[in-house]
């Protein structure tokens, strides 16, 4: 299975992720990345921090898999009216 690694970019510092996880495909690495970035949203004193912030997916030879803001992986709950007025 190949090994993906998920690093975070928040402005000009970069949180590496030295030992990355082996998941089946690039489909499962974007769910892994979507799962983590909301568990790292779950606390509301780093939310308005981390909207800024980018997860970058990258496989064993380097290379971006995909990048993923933050901010895209937050949804209204099913039930809310997306009409802001």
């Amino acid at each position: 299975m190949p090994r993906y690694f998920f690093h975070t970019q928040i402005g000009d510092d970069t949180i590496t992720d030295p030992t990355g996880v082996e998941l089946r495909d690039p489909d499962q690495a974007w769910e892994k990345a979507q799962e983590t970035i909301r568990a790292a949203l779950a606390d509301p004193r780093n939310q308005a921090r981390l909207m800024t912030a980018c997860l970058v997916v990258t496989d064993a030879a380097g290379e971006v898999v995909l990048e993923f803001p933050f901010s895209e992986a937050v949804s209204l709950p099913p039930d809310a009216d997306p009409t802001l007025h």
